[in-house]
Formats: C-alpha cells, sequence, structure tokens
C-alpha cells in the first residue's frame, strides 16, 4: 500500500475573508507548478501541472484539516464545504470553515498574518525520476489527495516515503541500489534518533 506524503509551502496568497453576512473563507494555494522543492537534500521534487486533475474528477472525499490534524476538519468536499480547482498556477482551494471558536482563532491568525503557508497530503500515482543531474529530481505527475490544510510549519520532515520511492525506482532499474538503499536507510534512522535523543 502507497504511504502518505506531506509538503508545504509559503503560497503568498492565503487569506481569510467574508462579506456582509456572508460565511467567511479561506482560500490559497496548497501546492503551485514550477517551484523545486528540495527534499531534505535527498532529491528536488517538482509538481506538474495536471497533476491534481484525476483526483479533483475522482469522487474523493478530500478534507482540509488544521495542521493536518484529524481533530479540526475545516471543510471537506463531499459536504461542499470545501472546493479545489487546478488553474495554470496550481492547486486552488476554497475553505468555509465551520462557526467553531477554533476556527474563527485560525481565521483570525491568518488575517493577521500569522499563519501563511498551506500544505497537501497526497499519495504519488505516478511519478517520474531523472538521475541525469547531481541530485535526482521526482515530477509528481498524478497524485491521490487526502488532504489540504493551512500549516504552521512545512511538513519537509515527512520525507522518508519519497526517499522510499527513489530507491524503489533505482531497484528496479539496477541492483547496485542495494548500498544506496542502505546508506539512506542508515541516514533515515541516525535522523530519527537524533530527534529522539
Amino acid at each position: 500500500m502507497l504511504k502518505s506524503e506531506k509538503r508545504a509551502a509559503k503560497v503568498g496568497e492565503l487569506r481569510a475573508a467574508g462579506a456582509d453576512g456572508q460565511p467567511r473563507t479561506i482560500t490559497g494555494y496548497a501546492a503551485v507548478f514550477g517551484s523545486d522543492a528540495d527534499i531534505a537534500g535527498y532529491f528536488i521534487e517538482r509538481i506538474a501541472p495536471g497533476a491534481f486533475a484525476q483526483a479533483i474528477a475522482r469522487p474523493d472525499d478530500v478534507r482540509a484539516l488544521w495542521n493536518h490534524s484529524d481533530n479540526y476538519v475545516l471543510g471537506r468536499t463531499s459536504a461542499g464545504t470545501l472546493k479545489l480547482e487546478e488553474d495554470n498556477r496550481g492547486l486552488k482551494v476554497e475553505i468555509t470553515p465551520p462557526d467553531t471558536q477554533w476556527a474563527r482563532d485560525l481565521v483570525t491568525s491568518i488575517e493577521r498574518g500569522d499563519v501563511t503557508q498551506m500544505s497537501f497530503c497526497f499519495r504519488a500515482r505516478r511519478e517520474e525520476w531523472d538521475e541525469t543531474g547531481e541530485i535526482p529530481i521526482r515530477t509528481l505527475l498524478e497524485v491521490e489527495l487526502l488532504d489540504v490544510s493551512p500549516v504552521t510549519y512545512p511538513a519537509y520532515e515527512d520525507t522518508e516515503v519519497g526517499v522510499r520511492s527513489l530507491q524503489d525506482f533505482r531497484a528496479a532499474k539496477t541492483p547496485a541500489a542495494d548500498a544506496l538503499r542502505n546508506r539512506v536507510t542508515r541516514e533515515l534512522a541516525n535522523r530519527h534518533l537524533s530527534r529522539l535523543g
């Protein structure tokens, strides 16, 4: 089974708005095209235009969460409180949050500029790897979208799944990938131990 991955970035257009009795909405981009992300020095990741098209077209029941926590549901596509659109910039979201204290607090934090980033949680359905340069480049061609989320911090610490995907690509390509797989596994284990200790 494919594991989920999270990515976040400052996208510059996260905002909260409401007008004269209309419900407040949170709008922004959970992902942008044409922006390379350095995934912990292991590889560069790019999102291809069209990567979200199938996820939006399918009846996937995508949630909008606060900081990727399923305890704080801001909206949901099946309820009509989350709208997703892929345009020429990236994955655009519009969330109508619930009228709860924690959601009002979040809207206030967005309006003040304290929360400025969005993130998306996904599973890669189709991807390409280019290893012709110094650092491998992963291009996401199609993703299964699990949730979108305003976030306090980027989620680039969640890179192990992407590294495993690179290892699988290399293993399928050449048996010499065992040494690389062992080195990356040791490095990831050391990172986890240093975070715990």
